[in-house]
């Protein structure tokens, strides 16, 4: 399995990216709330923009009426964040 990492500091790739974006994430805070990627040191914004596309936000009549714009995180990718988390904190 050929993994493109988007963000080395929590270990998210593209494919992780692209599910958070499916699940209603439209910009990089979104994604940064979902899985951490770009909150450490931000190199990965721009690719995380680059992914998202520009004002390509299928769930923004959502947020514009006040309901939340992300669904659950799918339980794989809560537990590779929860992996990343522990071994941040056994480091």
């Amino acid at each position: 399995m050929n993994r493109v990492y988007v963000c080395s500091c929590f270990g998210i790739t593209e494919q992780q990216v692209k599910e958070h974006a499916a699940a209603g994430a439209c910009t990089p805070r979104q994604i940064a709330s979902a899985s951490k990627a770009g909150t450490d040191c931000g190199s990965c914004v721009r690719r995380i923009q680059a992914l998202l596309g520009r004002g390509n936000c299928p769930r923004r009549e959502l947020v514009e009426q006040g309901r939340p714009a992300l669904t659950a995180v799918p339980d794989g990718i809560a537990a590779a964040a929860a992996a990343v988390k522990k071994l941040g904190e056994a480091a």
